[in-house]
């Protein structure tokens, strides 16, 4: 989705929120777009809305609230005190936007949620979901919620856009939400952008939240506040991490850390994928990844059926790249890629307002080390808000219905961002 549908909604402040790999951006003083008639740019449109209740709002979280809190850590999920204030309209937007590496003009979409009972203005959320193994898996599919008979699951539908639903579209805020590149029902056989800097942020879809905080700013729209959750900061340092090449000590009163996830090794494929085709490095996928699995790699980066793997003959993140990866030059393409790695840093800003990063002290993707070299070298601004015990996907759960319990003395977005209204 075009940077400037954002904009022709948000009029004032800005803030970013929080994904377990992205983004969102919220403004206040925005004109009500259901009550008020505003000109429509011929940039975009809006599909027919639908209106999804509260109570089914917060029957869709309370079945899918242990899907991400696996081990009891939060509380468990309160309807009469964490739930939905009121019904939404979700809408899908379709616009364009220029992919920046290659010169594109194509088709994409997303999701616009509001309250059905608004105030006369309305502040702004802009939600990117994180890492999704699927083509389908995106937030505009959330228009299905209106049909009391349609079954989220875990496997098909974009879980993580309904819990931001929950939190601000149902209590007071508009919610934005981007399909990406290569996913949606606009695809049309299109390739994913997988941390391709350029072309997410462009689509403000940034895989991780700093990426599209530098963006805003270098278009001078001032930001009020950003929160991250487990950030993938420094694509290298991941990497290297995934591939065994760096370790981390233990974080204080751990014994043992959690193993990397099975699902980083199809990530890092996805990336290689996306990084030949869009950086334009023909057979990426065949000179970095080790001879036994090259077949497996090309196949899933094509149909991204991850249930056609063999689980017990599968790679994983240390043992997916030929062994000379790390070990100086290898092939152009692999030299290519690793500087690409580093020039989409995201460590490398000072931030002249408050941003938080909620990290677990158990994510098997990201290492709590890895978060405080973001924090030191981000400037008086940041600020770590550590959940004890947490994963990945508890990390992003607790920065929304979390308390100061579970967060380290600290409220939750949601919280923190009502606090900046007033």
């Amino acid at each position: 989705m075009a940077l400037r549908v954002y904009i022709l909604l948000i009029r004032t402040v800005w803030l970013i929120i929080l994904e377990n790999l992205a983004v969102g951006v919220m403004a206040g003083s925005t004109p009500n777009p259901w009550k008020e008639h505003v000109e429509k740019p011929t940039t975009y449109r809006l599909e027919a809305e639908t209106v999804v209740t509260a109570g089914r709002l917060d029957s869709a979280v309370a079945s899918s609230f242990p899907l991400f809190d696996t081990l009891s850590i939060l509380p468990a999920f309160n309807a009469k005190t964490q739930g939905a204030r009121s019904d939404v309209i979700l809408r899908r937007i379709v616009t364009t936007t220029t992919i920046p590496e290659t010169g594109e003009v194509v088709a994409v979409t997303g999701l616009l949620a509001v309250p059905a009972s608004p105030n006369s203005t309305i502040p702004v959320v802009s939600w990117q979901h994180g890492t999704i193994l699927s083509f389908d898996q995106v937030p505009s599919n959330m228009v299905k919620l209106f049909d009391p008979n349609y079954t989220l699951t875990d496997n098909a539908d974009s879980l993580e856009t309904l819990f931001n639903i929950h939190r601000f579209a149902a209590n007071g805020f508009a919610v934005i939400a981007a399909d990406y590149l290569g996913k949606g029902p606009l695809r049309d056989g299109r390739r994913e952008a997988y941390v391709v800097k350029g072309a997410t942020t462009q689509t403000c879809g940034a895989l991780n939240t700093q990426w599209l905080h530098q963006a805003l700013r270098s278009d001078g729209v001032p930001i009020e506040a950003t929160a991250v959750a487990s950030p993938f900061s420094d694509l290298d340092q991941a990497w290297r991490y995934w591939s065994g090449r760096v370790s981390f000590p233990l974080p204080d009163g751990l014994h043992r850390y959690p193993a990397l996830a099975a699902w980083i090794a199809p990530c890092m494929l996805i990336a290689l994928g996306s990084y030949e085709l869009y950086y334009n490095l023909p057979e990426l996928l065949e000179v970095s990844v080790r001879p036994q699995y090259r077949e497996l790699a090309r196949k899933y980066w094509n149909d991204y059926n991850i249930s056609a793997i063999d689980s017990s003959d599968a790679p994983n993140s240390s043992n997916l790249l030929v062994e000379s990866f790390w070990d100086g030059y290898t092939d152009d393409r692999i030299s290519a890629l690793q500087r690409q790695l580093m020039t989409n840093t995201a460590i490398n800003w000072e931030y002249d307002s408050p941003i938080r990063f909620y990290y677990g002290l158990a994510d098997e993707a990201i290492h709590p080390a890895m978060v405080m070299r973001t924090l030191s070298a981000g400037g008086k601004f940041t600020e770590g808000i550590q959940i004890a015990r947490a994963s990945h996907r508890v990390t992003f759960l607790a920065g929304l219905y979390g308390n100061e319990a579970s967060l380290d003395g600290h409220d939750n977005v949601l919280s923190w961002f009502q606090s900046k209204l007033k």
